[in-house]
């Protein structure tokens, strides 16, 4: 095995490079545009045409975005929230303190959440604020009703933004949670730690889950379709850990994929089918089936860890990105 791949099936030729210009930090699609998240200032829209334009969306350094496929909002060092669409952006708010935005989320109906410091703030009909028990580590909404998941120093909360009335719920586990996400059912919450594992609640009895054996701190996940699977990074191979079952992962082993000599940085689900693409800190960009394993080369090594992955909302296109700059969208159809 060597991570060049050379004997693996191969889709390196269906690539249309992408001359970014600066480090990439995201990369999600509008329709069949990919958008690159630069490090600094500005959104790369790299349309089905070949036509690349640029749209300065910050005055500074982007900490955070995220995407429903119609618009993408972002979050900067510049203390605003911005919402750009196939045409245009436009600040949703600026904080009054000019802090960091540090996280985005975004909810059902059109819900925006985002975090500056201990602050985590939702606009639904209306804007709500709720002052954690510190930093916000990963802001997660669920999928149903207007609710919001917090992590942060110790656990995390469940907060009711248009409920001011209900006391937050609390969920209590030693250590820094960094980062957040609830399974596509609603039916669990899962953490990330700064040490290299993740924790989870079953929130409809609140049993904990413990999720752990990584040779780093996970950094990116996400959940298969149906959320069968939750995919991650942190290891030299894909972790996906099963959730369709009542218990999700408690008592069972996650199943292993795509074993390489460097750490997997990025992972990102198709949207439809069985299938994750996943990214190495060596650049190379592998899509794996899960059912049986079988891998296709999507990018072959090159200079710098692949640091963004996005899937087009039909599964057809591919966008990739890395800490250099280097880009490309990869048409499977």
């Amino acid at each position: 095995m060597t991570d060049a791949r050379s004997d693996a099936a191969s889709v390196v030729e269906r690539t249309r490079a992408v001359a970014a210009g600066g480090a990439i930090v995201g990369a999600h699609f509008l329709g069949r545009t990919a958008v690159f998240v630069l490090g600094e200032e500005a959104l790369l829209f790299a349309g089905p045409d070949g036509e690349v334009r640029r749209m300065d969306v910050h005055g500074g350094a982007i900490l955070a975005s995220a995407s429903d496929g119609a618009r993408i909002v972002s979050g900067g060092d510049d203390g605003k929230v911005v919402m750009t669409d196939a045409g245009s952006s436009r600040v949703l708010a600026t904080d009054a303190k000019q802090r960091w935005i540090d996280h985005i989320a975004l909810g059902p109906d059109g819900a925006v959440a985002w975090s500056a410091g201990k602050t985590a703030f939702a606009q639904g009909k209306e804007l709500r604020e709720f002052e954690a028990p510190s930093t916000v580590g990963g802001l997660a909404f669920l999928p149903k009703g207007f609710r919001l998941a917090l992590a942060h120093y110790n656990g995390a909360t469940l907060w009711f933004p248009n409920a001011p009335q209900a006391a937050p719920e609390k969920l209590e586990w030693k250590g820094s949670h960094l980062g957040a996400t609830v399974s596509p059912d609603g039916r669990f919450l899962v953490t990330t730690m700064q040490e290299p594992m993740l924790h989870g609640w079953r929130l409809a009895d609140r049993q904990h889950m413990r999720m752990s054996g990584y040779a780093a701190r996970v950094l990116s996940l996400d959940w298969t379709t149906g959320g069968r699977w939750l995919a991650t990074s942190g290891s030299n191979q894909i972790i996906l850990w099963p959730f369709h079952t009542k218990d999700g992962p408690m008592g069972k082993q996650p199943r292993l994929l795509a074993p390489a000599e460097q750490k997997v940085e990025v992972v990102a689900c198709h949207s439809k089918q069985d299938i994750v693409a996943a990214g190495y800190g060596d650049g190379m960009v592998l899509i794996v089936r899960i059912e049986d394993g079988a891998e296709i080369l999507a990018k072959k090594p090159g200079d710098a860890p692949v640091s963004a992955l996005a899937w087009s909302t039909d599964g057809m296109l591919l966008a990739f990105g890395t800490e250099s700059g280097a880009a490309g969208v990869i048409d499977l159809a």
